[in-house]
């Protein structure tokens, strides 16, 4: 929901870092696998119970997805670049809630799967309107920047983030923010599959 204006207040520090990165030399797809590392980092120390030091790695790791696309728009972007950084996103994504269920499965297994759930809704409804609309050539006005069609929601990005970082700093209440958050998730897969059940409908005669 906020992701546009989340991107538009931190563009100029973003290609800021990424034109120096690019004359350091460095690959977008670089550092999309620096930032899996640290989200992979965080996952684990969160596993270990260790949620406020996740919170470092987590942050990094998330400026380091934002970093990657700006990078690759400098001199190497590519559909294998694109894919790689979505699919390590998702990954991403569902490693953190998995972590807080193996810290706690009595307290969080639940929990945990509830927002897994939902996390595949928002994910396949918005990958399936991305696949939809390359078809028809379709072309984002909100996100223009981006390698695929990106549809929005309540839950994007960076509420997702938001999410994670309330769960570390307050672990004992994981359950209650998932369940939240989840339901949010939830509206989101709603509101995306009525998007695309009515831009892709079949021309009337």
């Amino acid at each position: 929901m906020i992701d546009r204006y989340a991107l538009r207040l931190l563009s100029p520090l973003i290609d800021m870092a990424a034109k120096r990165l690019h004359a350091m030399g460095y690959a977008a797809d670089q550092i999309t696998f620096l930032g899996f590392g640290l989200g992979l980092l965080a996952a684990g120390l969160i596993a270990f119970g260790l949620t406020l030091l996740a919170v470092i790695p987590l942050l990094f790791s998330r400026a380091c997805d934002g970093l990657d696309g700006a990078l690759a728009r400098l001199h190497d972007a590519s559909d294998r670049g694109a894919f790689l950084d979505i699919s390590l996103d998702f990954v991403f994504y569902a490693a953190i809630p998995l972590a807080f269920a193996v810290a706690d499965p009595g307290a969080n297994g639940l929990a945990a799967a509830v927002l897994l759930s939902a996390f595949v809704g928002t994910g396949t409804s918005f990958l399936a309107y991305a696949v939809i609309a390359e078809k028809r050539g379709l072309k984002s006005t909100a996100y223009p920047s981006k390698s695929i069609y990106y549809l929005g929601g309540l839950t994007e990005g960076t509420e997702t983030i938001a999410c994670f970082l309330l769960m570390c700093c307050w672990p004992e209440h994981f359950a209650v923010i998932a369940y939240v958050f989840a339901s949010l998730c939830l509206l989101t897969t709603a509101m995306r599959i009525f998007a695309g059940w009515r831009a892709f409908a079949p021309p009337k005669d």
